[in-house]
């Protein structure tokens, strides 16, 4: 409006100019009147010729002057007009509704939309919904939405445009409420910047690790004249499948490879689902063992030194879950593939012993330790945390086992502690106490469990500078940073197996109490299914080792025998399984009247394997506002990838998820659609 004004004004003062000089010329007259008569009659002689001159002007020409002016502006919006139709740019108004008001002929063009298309724009593209929109409020005026349209990439901008001002000059709507507007629609094409950086992207080098998993093994299985033969087969097939990529190979060590290769080279590799992982395992020439691999990929890091350390991080996490896969790991994420092989046991204890001396130096030199398993502790979880603990107590320290609740399962080995009087009275802390009792020299040890979010305390983890990991579970995404010492060994049985080798090493003859002994044996004995699941020859010598300490198989059956409430659940549970696709049992533990559902979910997980023609079986519960899953297996399935894809972890073999804001019924369609899935694409 005051645009408007201003120029309203100009024309006027530009046609009244000659008047207001001819008020300025009658004031100099009568000026002169004063000084001369003679002289004012001539000027105003002049004035009056003058005037009139001026007004006849002003009469005649003032039509044609607006006319001329009309004439102007309307050409001008005409031009204007064509000039918008036309523009380059594909342009489009929109209502507030975001329907299509008007389109330039470049947008038809490129929509192939016809004129009057009065459609929502979301038809032509989705990314822009009425969210997108522009809503008007401070610093929303205005909004950028990438699309894609025919194969092409665009940024979409959209402007709003407020129509007040135009509703109250044209005096057709009251404007004193009227908060109308259209939105402007501009998009630029951005498919050549697009290409261009994903070409630059695409040539990105990435770092890559090769490891043998069983190198030393393999060659132990062959005759002395073969090893040569078949070293140069495996670097063979390593070399040949990464020259097929347009990568480079360069042997670090007899069992180590370091490759080069585009980022383009690693999509491809992930389409294949690392084909050599299996390709490696067909050489043979007499070894009785298949060759694994374990690869780490890292790529997307801001510098190639990066990348590398994203490769050593990815290769680290193969190992831990077991080798015979491939981890690629990049800023945001971490990808799996592989990982379907059993592990291999490691005959060889020296490990086990490195491990044990390096636990001793660490506990020898501080003043407290704290031990803590998973959340929701199971029998292995705290087996090994008594075995930490006598590991403590043997060195003279300050011990204490973080424990908040007892399941029934737990209970009886509990009580072998409680009010014992062989044992101090805090031994066993929660979470909250154990917080205010940790000082400044103490070391945190965590069993049966690598990952922080489930831990019975992770505020403990924050808390302690010093922490040690023991576990037999696969690494996962999550893991715990900056351990001091990391002990994760994924065929070994459980974590009290673990816990009872260290205990081999500590010291000589150490003495272990008949009390301390059963819990670690109840902790193998229950994650190994009485000794028939994931049991090595490492296994029975654990075993035998705490059975010559006092271990008694008897009484440890007694403290594990179940209330008739959880065989009956127990039972329930086996006898509504649904076999899924003739290979899956699937069935749900209810959680009423038992003391301890999971467990009994995860003893009926275990019998349904004992079914023909079952290769793998879970069974869900829902306690406490949570679903958990217990997945088993044989040897025919992975669970632990089928879990991974449900949020939770495990093994080949055992494995879980814990599922929160959902119900059983939902749980089971999301397991089943996973199963689908993992089938169609041949994972399973």
């Amino acid at each position: 409006m005051k645009k408007k004004t201003k120029v309203r004004a100009k024309i006027q003062h530009y046609m009244l100019t000659a008047l207001l000089m001819g008020v300025l010329l009658a004031v100099i007259d009568a000026y002169l009147y004063l000084q001369s008569i003679q002289a004012g009659l001539i000027v105003s002689v002049f004035l009056v010729l003058y005037f009139g001159v001026t007004i006849v002007f002003l009469l005649r020409n003032t039509h044609t002057i607006m006319y001329e002016l009309i004439s102007f502006a309307t050409q001008y919006g005409q031009v204007q007009k064509q000039l918008v139709n036309e523009l380059d740019i594909p342009y489009a108004l929109l209502d507030e509704d975001g329907r299509i008001v008007w389109a330039d002929a470049e947008f038809e063009k490129l929509t192939k939309i016809s004129k009057g298309y009065d459609k929502p724009i979301h038809t032509l593209f989705k990314e822009v919904t009425k969210a997108k929109l522009p809503t008007g409020e401070e610093d929303f005026n205005e909004n950028e939405v990438e699309v894609q349209y025919n194969y092409g990439e665009y940024v979409c901008k959209l402007r709003r445009v407020s129509l007040k001002e135009m509703a109250s000059n044209s005096g057709l709507v009251d404007d004193k409420d009227y908060e109308g507007c259209l939105i402007a629609l501009y998009l630029y094409d951005n498919t050549a910047l697009k290409l261009a950086l994903k070409e630059i992207d695409d040539q990105s080098l990435a770092v890559g690790l090769v490891y043998i998993d069983n190198y030393d093994e393999v060659m132990e299985s062959v005759e002395e004249l073969k090893r040569s033969v078949l070293t140069a087969f495996i670097e063979r097939k390593i070399n040949k499948y990464m020259s097929s990529l347009d990568g480079i190979t360069k042997k670090m060590e007899k069992d180590k490879y370091m490759v080069i290769l585009r980022k383009s080279a690693v999509a491809k590799i992930k389409e294949s689902k690392f084909t050599i992982l299996e390709d490696v395992k067909t050489v043979n020439i007499g070894n009785e063992m298949a060759v694994t691999l374990s690869i780490g990929m890292g790529l997307d890091g801001l510098t190639y030194a990066q990348n590398y350390e994203f490769a050593r991080a990815a290769i680290d996490i193969a190992l831990g879950r077991g080798g015979d896969q491939a981890v690629i790991k990049t800023p945001d994420t971490v990808n799996y593939f592989g990982g379907k092989s059993q592990q291999i046991e490691k005959n060889t204890r020296v490990k086990a012993r490195v491990k044990a001396h390096a636990l001793m130096e660490i506990i020898s030199s501080k003043d407290q330790v704290f031990v803590m398993g998973h959340r929701l502790g199971d029998v292995d979880s705290f087996g090994a945390s008594v075995g930490v603990y006598r590991i403590a107590k043997t060195l003279d320290r300050k011990a204490h086992i973080v424990l908040d609740t007892v399941t029934k399962s737990m209970q009886p080995m509990v009580d072998l502690f409680l009010n014992n009087p062989d044992y101090e009275e805090d031994m066993i802390l929660n979470s909250q106490k154990a917080m205010e009792e940790i000082g400044n020299n103490a070391v945190l040890v965590i069993v049966d469990v690598n990952k922080p979010s489930i831990t019975e305390c992770a505020e403990l983890i924050k808390m302690c500078k010093s922490i040690v990991v023991i576990d037999h579970h696969r690494q996962g995404t999550e893991v715990i940073e900056n351990a001091t010492l990391s002990y994760i060994e994924t065929y070994a049985s459980s974590a009290s197996e673990m816990v009872s080798e260290i205990l081999q090493y500590t010291t000589d003859n150490i003495k272990i109490r008949n009390e301390e002994a059963d819990c670690l044996y109840s902790g193998i004995m229950v994650d190994t299914n009485n000794f028939v699941q994931k049991t090595g020859v490492r296994t029975f010598e654990a075993a035998a080792f705490l059975r010559r300490n006092g271990a008694d198989v008897t009484r440890v059956r007694k403290m594990f025998r179940e209330e008739a409430s959880d065989y009956k659940a127990k039972a329930d549970c086996i006898s509504h399984a649904e076999i899924y696709k003739n290979d899956y049992a699937i069935s749900v533990c209810e959680s009423e009247g038992v003391f301890s559902p999971t467990v009994v979910g995860a003893q009926a997980a275990n019998e349904l394997l004992n079914v023909k023609g079952v290769k793998a079986s879970f069974v869900f519960t829902y306690y406490q506002n949570i679903v958990y899953i217990s997945a088993r297996s044989i040897d025919e399935v992975n669970v632990q990838i089928i879990m991974e894809k449900m949020g939770g972890g495990g093994h080949m073999s055992i494995a879980g998820s814990q599922l929160e804001n959902t119900n059983v019924d939902d749980a089971i369609n999301r397991l089943k659609t996973v199963l689908n899935n993992m089938e169609q694409e041949g994972e399973l």
